[in-house]
């Protein structure tokens, strides 16, 4: 069975707790849960994984190569800041699919410029929590698994 990788960054331990208003109720745990059923149904198995620290991202992703067919990322505010996840991402030439649950283009400037878009599939932003089973989807698509 192929897999993805699922990997947030930082602060999304926080989710069901942090600015509700703006990242929904739903817990980082639901949503990993909700990916896992979504994808099995699919035969694709989901490995999360969530780390606050920039390596632990860049480390996950090397470890991605060679063991998934392909990568789900929110980056959390790394995506405005990031070079080494965007080198690390071209690195491991492994197709990945940028999330966001608020719409990161809406919202304050700085959130606006993505250094990991340039070398992702596509991105998706502002659909909450759905975001991640249309990443899936979009993965399954582009890898032409269905």
């Amino acid at each position: 069975m192929a897999s993805f990788l699922l990997l947030n960054g930082p602060n999304l331990n926080l989710l069901g707790t942090r600015q509700p208003e703006i990242y929904g109720a739903t817990t980082l745990a639901d949503i990993e849960a909700d990916a896992r059923a979504h994808a099995g149904a699919r035969n694709v198995d989901i490995v999360a994984l969530q780390s606050n620290h920039e390596g632990a991202l860049v480390d996950a992703l090397h470890a991605a190569r060679g063991v998934h067919a392909g990568v789900i990322l929110n980056a959390g505010a790394y995506t405005h800041t990031s070079v080494a996840l965007r080198d690390a991402i071209s690195s491991v030439e492994l197709p990945c699919v940028e999330v966001h649950l608020s719409n990161i283009h809406a919202r304050e400037e700085f959130r606006h410029h993505s250094y990991i878009a340039p070398v992702c599939i596509g991105q998706i932003a502002g659909f909450g929590a759905t975001g991640y089973i249309l990443a899936i989807d979009a993965l399954i698509a582009h890898l032409d698994m269905v």
